[in-house]
């Protein structure tokens, strides 16, 4: 059975590791590439893009996929309603991995909002050293925000994404830690993060540090995803995957 897998997250190499013990499933994992270094995973890898929804569609029949797993990170938003259309125009079934936002805990000072974009005024406007976790490309949104001064974290670099602004940039890619989060926000003189809600364990560390040390927390909504099918793990994907295999062969 032929399956294309939109990854790029903890869940998406979760799900390939088990596909990788099962030679009745055939796995093509997709990545958007950009990022240099991938984690390598036992699966037949693709990197880029499909040409949008049609593209995708394309793929779909001209491969013989049999079903569709949407792994993307919570804000793909563009590739998970490309997935959406792709599956309807291919009549291939879809299954979106996607797991569920953090939920607000006592003693966290959560100041949502719906964008990026909507993040740099709610910093307000009196200089502050801030810690930035929201991705290398959302990054040139804080240049209206010239009087702060930001600690960066990103997988790659960041380039000139914040010309002639106080930068300092970190590349590091998770899982982090609680403990080590709380002393890096504490070395920088962190006064306040910004992040999204990506949901996982493997960032949460960020947020448990942030409310240890009673730091306020400006944090974006996940977006609401296309309806259909979905899981939260990759164990609940195989066995939709294995009933789907067994629907197919009529058992």
């Amino acid at each position: 059975m032929r399956i294309l897998l939109l990854g790029g997250t903890t869940e998406a190499a979760g799900l390939v590791r088990l596909l990788a013990d099962r030679p009745d499933y055939d796995v093509t994992l997709s990545l958007a590439g950009r990022t240099a270094a991938p984690v390598a995973l036992p699966a037949r890898t693709r990197i880029g893009g499909f040409g949008g929804a049609d593209g995708l569609a394309a793929y779909l029949r001209e491969h013989g996929i049999a079903a569709l797993v949407d792994a993307t990170h919570p804000f793909a938003t563009i590739i998970s309603r490309n997935a959406a259309a792709a599956s309807r125009a291919a009549g291939v079934p879809l299954l979106a991995l996607r797991r569920p936002p953090w939920a607000r805990r006592p003693g966290d000072e959560w100041h949502e909002v719906d964008s990026v974009a909507q993040a740099v005024p709610a910093l307000g406007t009196a200089p502050l050293r801030v810690f930035l976790t929201v991705g290398r490309l959302e990054l040139p949104a804080f240049a209206a925000a010239p009087q702060h001064r930001y600690l960066v974290r990103t997988i790659e670099p960041v380039g000139d994404a914040l010309p002639g602004i106080a930068v300092t940039a970190i590349e590091a890619r998770g899982p982090f830690g609680a403990e080590d989060e709380a002393a890096l926000m504490r070395d920088h003189g962190v006064a306040v993060l910004v992040t999204k809600n990506s949901g996982g364990s493997a960032t949460y560390g960020k947020i448990a540090a942030a409310r240890a040390l009673r730091l306020p927390v400006v944090i974006v909504r996940q977006p609401v995803p296309p309806d259909g099918p979905h899981v939260a793990d990759p164990d609940a994907a195989l066995a939709w995957l294995d009933a789907h295999r067994a629907t197919d062969r009529g058992v």
